[in-house]
């Protein structure tokens, strides 16, 4: 089952046994962590605290988080949970991100992160979304959550208006490409680099 996007539900779920949440921007301490694990997985060797500064910078209100995690038995979700939802776009534009579990309830620890921000289509001008951060722990892989926030976060797209989605991969992530390819997703441009050496003076 894969879930449209709503607005009055603080979880709903996503695939059976696991419930997905809007995060809250005053979560960044725990993006910064799961920024770190998807880039320390593939250069184990690098330090990547600069990474704080980029979620400093870039994750507000126009920038939605979502999180996943494990459902426990028996537990309650808003009323109407995993239903089809559907609301315009205005709607999603203004949805509150500071939703987050009642602060009487110690939160569950996440097992999958998505968070999405905006681009611009430098051939047509238009905006779309562009997923920042897709990550899913180990342990939980191979259980269909990275296909089932990708449908989620492509439901949310077009719910306000979006034309296309894009995304940054690494060319070495094999898991994630195919999982791309598998989706529809093809190559619209390289990202080229080159290592420059600095003269020292």
């Amino acid at each position: 089952m894969i879930c449209s996007p709503s607005a009055n539900k603080v979880s709903e779920q996503l695939l059976p046994g696991y419930l997905i949440r809007r995060g809250s921007t005053l979560e960044r301490s725990l993006l910064v962590k799961f920024m770190q694990k998807t880039y320390q997985e593939r250069f184990p060797q690098q330090d990547f605290a600069h990474l704080a500064r980029t979620v400093e910078q870039y994750l507000s209100k126009d920038t939605p988080l979502w999180w996943v995690d494990v459902e426990e038995a028996g537990e309650q979700r808003s009323e109407g949970a995993g239903e089809q939802g559907s609301r315009g776009a205005e709607e999603v534009n203004n949805l509150d991100s500071s939703l987050s579990p009642s602060p009487t309830l110690s939160p569950p620890s996440p097992v999958a992160c998505l968070w999405v921000g905006n681009a611009v289509d430098q051939v047509s001008g238009d905006r779309h979304a562009h997923i920042f951060l897709l990550y899913v722990v180990p342990e939980h892989r191979r259980r269909g959550i990275g296909k089932a926030l990708m449908q989620y976060v492509e439901n949310w797209a077009i719910e306000r208006g979006d034309r296309q989605i894009g995304l940054q991969v690494f060319q070495s992530n094999q898991p994630a490409l195919n999982l791309y390819n598998q989706l529809g997703y093809q190559t619209q441009s390289l990202w080229m680099l080159k290592e420059l050496s600095v003269k020292r003076q």
